[in-house]
């Protein structure tokens, strides 16, 4: 149970700093300097008024200088980060497996975020992703280093083609991030995840075509689908695998 505690507190903190990258990415501002402030007033905010989650509720989700609410993205992102993290370290137990694939679920949190917003997925994160994902195949993950680079090649290389016979169809940002899933996940666990994203990128498409109005070329951010595959893929791949071949013998 103190593991678990521990481990939900390191999450949530975490998950703050995932919101400064957030925030300030897009912007390619320095994730480190200046020290958190207010993005309306810029006024800084003092660490007593920078606790995970219970700042928020603590300010009733206002600024203290100006009044002007705190965006609900704070500490949505710290909880989900905060309870990814104790899901995590329970089915992979506490190691340095657990810890790479937290490292993981965090990118992947703060590229769904910005790309839901901005629409791009920075090469700052995906880039360094595609090396640190190697390195760590190659050191503590299951996959290994053959596995995971044929995961980058096959991800992107996947991605790449579509983007061609599409002409633009696929952007550069997702296959940048195909590519660092498949070097983290290896090249099974890529194939999973760009099933799922695909699958419910087309479920959340129909819904905005029927519900909302919107048209067939509206642009709906790919970056959160794959992320959303990529997470089922690490937690429940053998899972969905055994389901699908009950299905295929029944």
């Amino acid at each position: 149970m103190n593991d678990m505690v521990l481990t939900f507190l390191v999450g949530a903190i975490i998950g703050s700093f995932l919101n400064v990258c957030i925030y300030r990415l897009p912007r390619k501002e320095s994730i480190v300097f200046p020290v958190s402030h207010c993005p309306n007033c810029q006024t800084p905010i003092p660490f007593y008024h920078n606790i995970p989650i219970l700042s928020f509720l603590l300010l009733r989700g206002k600024c203290v200088s100006c009044q002007k609410p705190i965006h609900w993205r704070y500490p949505l992102v710290e909880l989900i980060n905060a309870f990814g993290y104790i899901y995590i370290f329970s089915v992979f137990g506490m190691g340095w497996i657990s810890a790479t694939y937290a490292l993981l679920f965090s990118t992947l949190l703060v590229v769904t975020f910005i790309d839901l917003e901005h629409k791009i997925i920075p090469d700052s994160i995906t880039l360094p992703g595609m090396g640190l994902g190697l390195l760590a195949a190659s050191t503590v993950l299951p996959p290994g280093f053959i596995d995971s680079l044929i995961g980058l090649l096959l991800g992107g290389g996947f991605f790449y083609l579509i983007a061609v016979v599409s002409r633009g169809g696929m952007g550069g940002g997702d296959i940048k991030l195909i590519a660092m899933i498949g070097a983290f996940l290896g090249w099974q666990n890529v194939l999973m995840t760009i099933f799922v994203g695909a699958l419910a990128g087309s479920v959340v498409g129909i819904f905005l075509m029927i519900f909302r109005g919107k048209g067939r070329k509206y642009a709906v951010p790919f970056g959160p689908f794959l992320a959303l595959g990529a997470v089922v893929s690490l937690l429940w791949n053998q899972e969905i695998l055994n389901w699908y071949l009950l299905l295929l013998r029944s």
